[in-house]
């Protein structure tokens, strides 16, 4: 009398799981249907109703409305939407970055270009032959003050230099067109030049605040432009094997198990995130190092080696060096046929334009301070906002992209069913994810391409403090003497070794309705078919009724 209500009993507990939380009646397709039809992929074969999902490999494999070639077709879709989800927010760094260096190039540019203008401008009627026959000489040096801030390997205190010396040599024969001046006796006359001071103290005052200045701007400009960089190669990083499967048990299986208005709970969102970018986050340290260093060379930039006093008055300074040699004429002359002897009288006759004195009109600088004030305020407010985007990357993209559920919410899609996710949120980077409950992560194979980025955050930051001290830096690009490139991901399980194991201990209780799959149902023992473990939990029930039979 005891056998039929303990027997019933028993096979209705074990028959419950078989159909999950389906009910008793298979349920439509319709929506999944829609939404594969959706993504581009052709109906045929695609269930109207429900079926038994033994033959899944990433989902649960309860009852579903997925097929073989239908997971297959999610997970390839799960991972190029995921991949374009990081380039669309890399983009808008990248966009920020950029115009920041537009900005601050233009501006800069400018100050450059209207100097040089008014220097043209100002000194043909200022000096004239001194100007006309020698424009290369200015024309040069603005030339090469503009290489050196566009990167390249010039040594700007010695084109500083340089640009001195030769217009020494030529306003020395235009002061003193009655003597014939070879090329030797420049040669002794500019060995003397630097203890009788012809142009004052311009020349040393000029090198110090302009390289200074220039220094600070150039690797100013580089920083966003390498930062703009490092984030569209890290964006373009592929996910792994293992990501694929993860992004898709995310946001398609739960279509596939008839949940299509059930949104993947947050916390289960920010594991999978945070696992497949656990490299990416590693950016993190000197990426705040970077956008910090530019924040500082910003108020340099703005403060001490103010560019727009120094750059945009570069004719005046070289004015006023011209007006001092004009005034100690005849003083500097004495000494330097005192030091170098008497040159010969020439022979030629002085021109009506040789005898002219050289006029003396004070130039003007229109200063655009306020410009360059609001160029660093929007720059640091920008620099600012961007220190944390690595790891609040995720985070940025379960919320606003995956549409995860709220922090609190209890009947979200948790991997297996609709319900609570209980496992703890890992920490960010690479490190972190030993234990990480959704994505196998080799905590020892880093990212190649991503540890690439990282060095070349750190020489540019290096270069950032050089400048900001005033230092000069070299600007060749570091990434040639890299060796090795690639995802740390790219290779089999079986050349780059066994990955680690994940230690259940760690992890808190699940609440899933159908259990957990080990492995995530991949291998051999996980593909068993709901029939088989039926039959076997229908025997042991059969023998546990005939015990409380006898």
């Amino acid at each position: 009398m005891r056998f039929f209500p303990w027997g019933f009993w028993l096979l209705c507990v074990i028959s419950a799981p078989a159909r999950g939380d389906s009910g008793g009646k298979a349920r439509s397709c319709t929506e999944v249907r829609q939404l594969y039809g959706a993504k581009g992929f052709s109906l045929s074969g695609v269930p109207q109703a429900e079926i038994s999902g033994e033959h899944l490999r990433i989902c649960p494999q309860g009852y579903t409305c997925c097929t073989s070639e239908m997971e297959e077709n999610f997970a390839n879709k799960s991972r190029s939407e995921f991949e374009a989800m990081m380039k669309e927010a890399g983009r808008a760094v990248q966009m920020t970055l950029t115009a920041q260096h537009r900005s601050f190039d233009s501006y800069f540019q400018d100050l450059l270009n209207k100097s040089e203008k008014a220097l043209y401008d100002a000194f043909p009627s200022l000096y004239g032959e001194l100007y006309t026959q020698n424009v290369k000489v200015f024309k040069d040096l603005y030339s090469e003050l503009r290489r050196y801030y566009r990167g390249s390997n010039i040594n700007l205190e010695e084109a500083l230099n340089e640009f001195w010396t030769r217009l020494l040599e030529r306003l020395f024969k235009l002061m003193n067109p009655q003597y014939h001046i070879t090329d030797e006796y420049l040669d002794c006359m500019v060995k003397h030049a630097e203890q009788h001071r012809p142009f004052g103290e311009v020349p040393r005052d000029l090198k110090v605040k302009a390289t200074r200045a220039f220094i600070a701007a150039r690797s100013y400009a580089q920083g966003f432009l390498v930062g703009s960089d490092v984030v569209k190669k890290v964006s373009q990083v592929s996910l792994s094997h293992e990501c694929t499967r993860a992004i898709m048990k995310l946001t398609y299986c739960p279509h596939c198990r008839g949940m299509s208005n059930v949104k993947p709970c947050n916390n289960y969102c920010l594991n999978v995130v945070k696992g497949c970018l656990a490299n990416q986050a590693d950016l993190n340290t000197e990426w705040k190092y970077l956008m910090d260093s530019l924040v500082v060379v910003a108020d340099r930039i703005d403060g001490p080696y103010n560019v727009d006093t120094v750059i945009g008055t570069i004719h005046m300074r070289i004015s006023e060096a011209i007006s001092n040699l004009q005034e100690n004429k005849d003083s500097i002359t004495a000494k330097v046929f005192q030091g170098c002897g008497n040159p010969k009288i020439s022979t030629k006759g002085s021109s009506s334009e040789d005898k002219k004195r050289w006029g003396k009109v004070a130039l003007e600088a229109k200063s655009s301070a306020q410009a360059l004030e609001m160029l660093v305020l929007d720059a640091k407010g920008n620099l600012t906002a961007l220190k944390t985007y690595w790891i609040t990357l995720p985070g940025s993209l379960c919320s606003k992209k995956i549409m995860a559920s709220s922090v609190a919410d209890d009947k979200c899609w948790n991997g297996m069913t609709k319900g609570s996710y209980l496992p703890e949120v890992m920490g960010d980077g690479l490190a972190n994810q030993i234990n990480n409950p959704e994505v196998e992560v080799d905590i020892t194979k880093p990212d190649m391409t991503i540890r690439q980025q990282i060095m070349q955050l750190k020489i540019m930051t290096n270069r950032l403090g050089n400048a900001n001290i005033g230092n000069d830096v070299d600007f060749q690009d570091a990434s040639d003497n890299m060796s090795g490139s690639g995802s740390g991901d790219s290779c089999p399980d079986d050349v780059c070794g066994k990955r680690l194991s994940k230690s259940p201990s760690t992890r808190q209780p699940e609440t899933h309705a159908i259990p957990k799959q080990s492995g995530h149902g991949i291998n051999g023992a996980s593909s068993r078919s709901l029939p088989s473990a039926f039959l076997l939990l229908l025997s042991v029930a059969f023998l546990a009724v005939q015990h409380l039979w006898r």
